[in-house]
């Protein structure tokens, strides 16, 4: 049987593909497993710098399985959230690339992702309150802190698909791509990452995920105490020799 999960590498990214097309790419235990296992890859591999999340055909990723829901499976990893994913995203740089729906809980990956690119003609949603449930895996969390609180709390709770021109006038999607383009355009956009310093790279995405919660008192001390490891590492002296000397830095991430 072919994998429900496809990994390629692309010159340092990792491109992992939701391949379940004929049922819209819906999570299983079996892909979040497969997914969880690619995340850990990037994260232990210091040649891989980014990860790109997409899905195999016509949609990024409807959400649960819901017949296997009903078999009782529940596509969530402890600790981990669903897909593996939405309550413990690596510490490298995420890029969702959708093409389709991404709703419910695929909305939900998009959510955890670092950047979005879309094609536009993808959707997105979060439904669950149309099926008598809630998004419990992130989209509540997440979404009012990405667009204005008002309009997210419109769409969660009509349940009512965002379409992408809308997402990405509200600075959600980060770009917007023509149809079949998303990919490629993820892939552009994770090599611009990639060649910055692996160091800088996941203590600066640290930094913005810890900082709603710090007083305005503390954020400075906390911001030092977290960025302070990074001045003093090989990098730092890499990418300063490598200004003066006018050519590429090489950085080996401590």
């Amino acid at each position: 049987m072919e994998k429900e999960l496809l990994v390629e590498h692309h010159d340092g990214i990792v491109v992992m593909t939701l391949n379940r097309p004929d049922a819209r790419n819906a999570m299983t235990q079996t892909l979040a497993q497969e997914l969880a296992a690619a995340i850990d890859e990037l994260e232990a591999r210091d040649d891989l710098r980014v990860g790109v999340l997409t899905g195999k055909g016509k949609a990024f990723c409807a959400g649960m399985d819901l017949k296997a829901f009903l078999r009782g499976e529940r596509p969530s990893i402890p600790g981990r959230g669903f897909g593996g994913l939405t309550e413990k995203p690596p510490s490298k740089p995420m890029i969702a690339a959708v093409e389709g729906y991404a709703l419910a809980g695929g909305f939900e990956l998009v959510l955890a992702c670092d950047l979005i690119v879309a094609s536009t003609d993808a959707k997105f949603g979060l439904p669950e309150v149309k099926r008598g449930l809630v998004a419990t895996a992130g989209g509540l969390l997440r979404l009012p802190l990405r667009i204005p609180p008002h309009v997210a709390m419109e769409y969660i709770l009509t349940g009512d698909m965002m379409p992408a021109d809308v997402a990405h006038h509200h600075g959600l999607v980060n770009r917007l791509v023509e149809p079949g383009q998303a990919v490629a355009k993820a892939i552009e956009l994770g090599r611009a990452i990639a060649a910055n310093g692996p160091l800088s790279l996941a203590t600066s995405k640290r930094i913005v995920n810890s900082m709603a919660d710090w007083s305005q008192d503390e954020m400075f001390v906390r911001q030092r105490e977290i960025a302070e490891p990074v001045f003093q590492s090989e990098d730092a002296r890499e990418g300063a020799t490598a200004f003066a000397e006018k050519r590429a830095p090489k950085w080996k991430g401590r």
